[in-house]
């Protein structure tokens, strides 16, 4: 009983969240980048990881609903940071995704403002200081740092 006690207690005390995003690369070496109507600046696509739901379920969730993205191939995982902006227990756990269909720009919604691919040597003014060092990371080939 006391460890179900205990148990409950850091649940709630301690809790970590845990999000996903994906640099989506298409073959002319655009990345898919949103613009979100409840943050400044341009994002990779992603969000939350719900209860119950796999990282992988998460992202495909994700991108279909931001980016209009669906995953035609394995995403593999480029790393995963401590989000200190976020809160002090955020996580997000990133993926590269270069097999995928994509439906077109989707309708602008009062979460995603828009959607659109963008050569990596031409991000658009705004782009977050996080998604430019992961994009930098994965195009140099480099190890990813451990803060977003």
């Amino acid at each position: 009983m006391l460890n179900r006690l205990l148990h409950f207690y850091w649940r709630f005390a301690r809790a970590v969240t845990m999000g996903v995003r994906a640099a989506v690369l298409d073959s002319s070496g655009r990345v898919l980048l949103v613009r979100q109507g409840y943050a400044k600046g341009w994002h990779l696509p992603g969000g939350g990881v719900e209860p119950g739901e796999s990282l992988l379920e998460a992202l495909a969730r994700e991108l279909e609903e931001e980016g209009n993205v669906t995953l035609a191939g394995a995403p593999i995982l480029h790393g995963i940071f401590h989000n200190r902006s976020a809160s002090r227990r955020d996580h997000v756990a990133l993926y590269v995704v270069r097999e995928f269909k994509w439906g077109g720009e989707p309708a602008p919604n009062w979460e995603i403002r828009e959607s659109k691919f963008f050569p990596l040597d031409g991000l658009p003014e705004g782009t977050t200081g996080g998604t430019r060092r992961r994009l930098d990371e994965i195009a140099r080939g480099a190890d990813p740092a451990p803060i977003w």
